[in-house]
């Protein structure tokens, strides 16, 4: 099946799914305009502003859109092959990751744009909602984890892996360089716009275009930045530390603005590659139910390593946390938070696509993030020339990594944020240490992780990912039942997730377990990642249970957004 059409048929697939599908689902949560929404009821200017659907969703989409539906999909069809990649990522989209987002969304907004946390502990009570912080930390750390090694092996870029072709530049040390050039520009634009407070526009046509200059001038220092994978995994975890704490008008938004054209041009270069490049499927539609080594079998692991591709809990918490503050009109969830998850879904397919054009034997030995890349980069040599094939592949890497440091910078800051609640740590003190804590975990991994550990990582991080997709629907449903409300079409996907998830943990308990009856109690990868497991378990755990609990109680409404005279 040609490339062009597979794509034709998942356009489809989601907009149909859009049309009909997100109806219905708007149409259980009755969706009232006449109602104010937390921004419009507390608009103060900063947090809570109205913002117009098209703008918020372009906001939205460039947080959750990082880097997790572009290695999830790459890794899990050189596994399995494309097509149960495919189905996971169009079904998953529509019918799970879609609902989970907009549910979460539609959940803050009637709850005074409250946190899932917050709304767990309005109906789970306050063990559930210590279960819940627990468990998003960890599943967090495992983010940072996971996307910290995957960078890292793409800033090494090994020249082999380019066999036959003659290189004028270092491929990693360029896409090192740029990467870094990417973030001062950023901290540049924040520092003038905080400075001078020139207009959008004009910080626009200077910044945008320079980032892109920064591809081109990274492959003339591409031998300034050459150091191994550790050395690089201590500086990205160096970058966390300092990003968590500088001012968010000073890195995080201006680095996400630019980062926004980034991943539009990415998408825009996705659209031309696949239906004018005229590349085939090399490929194997399906390959096995179960490939060799401890996360092989097609069920469960399928489902986790396509972590964020087709459902995330990484975006409930993007969802309750900044953009729920927002939504200027309650009907403005569905295109907002179910729209966002299907353009997601088109990424997947996207970073499916640059895998799915190569022969595996031409894989072998090579980074998720390096074979996005290099497909970015074929796609893009089609407008610009095969003759600048080189730094073509250049910008797909750097777009790779930027999407990463999305991710990075707002999973660091969101630890270091629950660290601070939980032991009341307040100032400069309490966020240096609680950020401090957040990097110790991550640091030690990646210091005593080989080389090609991120699989290990990005098992785990996928798993508890998806099983805090799972529990915030749990405390959805909850919330749901209480109100008299239909439960299905969010009880159902939890209940999916939930056993994908779980089942994937205790295998992953299972394999550490057997390597301390073999090896002894070694405080290795293997044995953290086991009690990491067994952790997230008991907290889902703690979780259901209070579920339970709570669903025995008297129906009761929604709880009240509170007004600005409530908060004070």
């Amino acid at each position: 099946m040609s490339l062009p059409l597979l794509a034709i048929i998942l356009l489809v697939g989601i907009g149909i799914g859009y049309r009909l599908y997100s109806r219905f689902v708007a149409g259980q949560y009755g969706l009232d305009d006449t109602c104010l929404t937390p921004a419009c009821e507390m608009n103060d200017g900063v947090d809570y502003v109205p913002t117009k659907p098209f703008y918020l969703m372009g906001q939205h989409f460039s947080a959750i859109a990082a880097a997790g539906p572009i290695a999830g999909p790459i890794m899990a069809a050189q596994m399995f092959g494309w097509l149960p990649c495919l189905l996971w990522i169009g079904l998953g989209t529509i019918f799970i990751g879609a609902v989970h987002d907009f549910s979460s969304l539609v959940a803050s907004v009637k709850h005074g744009a409250r946190s899932v946390a917050e709304i767990i502990r309005l109906y789970l009570g306050q063990r559930g909602w210590l279960a819940m912080m627990l468990f998003i930390w960890l599943a967090l750390i495992y983010v940072i984890v996971a996307f910290t090694d995957i960078t890292a092996s793409t800033f090494v870029g090994k020249t082999e892996e380019f066999e036959g072709e003659v290189f004028a530049f270092n491929p990693g040390g360029a896409v090192a360089a740029a990467s870094a050039m990417y973030l001062l520009l950023a901290v540049l634009m924040g520092f003038v716009q905080w400075r001078f407070n020139p207009p959008l526009w004009l910080q626009t046509i200077i910044f945008v275009p320079a980032t892109l200059g920064a591809v081109w001038f990274g492959t003339k220092i591409s031998t300034f930045l050459i150091l191994d994978v550790k050395t690089w995994g201590v500086l990205i975890l160096a970058y966390c530390f300092a990003a968590s704490l500088l001012p968010m008008w000073l890195l995080l938004q201006p680095r996400g603005y630019l980062g926004g054209f980034i991943l539009y041009l990415t998408l825009f270069v996705g659209l031309i590659g696949i239906f004018f490049g005229g590349f085939e499927v090399q490929q194997e539609s399906f390959k096995t139910w179960r490939v060799s080594g401890m996360t092989g079998a097609l069920f469960p692991f399928l489902f986790v390593t396509i972590a964020c591709g087709a459902c995330s809990g990484f975006h409930g918490l993007v969802c309750s946390g900044t953009t729920s503050k927002q939504i200027e009109k309650e009907t403005h969830c569905r295109p907002v938070g179910y729209g966002a998850m299907l353009l997601e879904g088109f990424v997947a397919f996207i970073a499916l696509a640059t895998v799915m054009t190569v022969a595996q034997p031409k894989l072998q030995g090579m980074a998720p993030g390096k074979i996005y890349g290099d497909g970015i980069g074929r796609f893009l040599a089609i407008l610009i020339g095969q003759e600048h094939l080189q730094f073509a592949m250049t910008f797909g890497a750097m777009a790779f990594s930027t999407f990463v440091f999305d991710t990075l910078d707002v999973a660091t800051r969101l630890s270091r944020y629950i660290i601070q609640e939980l032991f009341n740590w307040s100032g400069k003190r309490g966020a240096v240490i609680a950020t401090a804590i957040t990097i110790m975990l991550p640091l030690f991994l990646i210091l005593r992780s080989g080389e090609g550990a991120y699989r290990l990582f990005w098992t785990l991080f996928g798993t508890g990912n998806q099983l805090l997709a799972a529990l915030t629907l749990l405390g959805i449903t909850v919330w749901l039942r209480r109100s008299a409300r239909p439960v299905w079409f969010a009880l159902l996907p939890m209940l999916f997730i939930m056993s994908m998830t779980i089942w994937s943990l205790v295998i992953q308990m299972r394999e550490a377990y057997a390597v301390v009856l073999q090896e002894g109690l070694v405080f290795d990868t293997m044995l953290l990642n086991g009690l990491v497991s067994a952790s997230l378990l008991l907290l889902a755990a703690i979780l259901i249970i209070e579920a339970l609990r709570s669903l025995t109680k008297p129906a009761m409404s929604a709880v009240k957004a509170p007004t600005t005279s409530d908060m004070g």
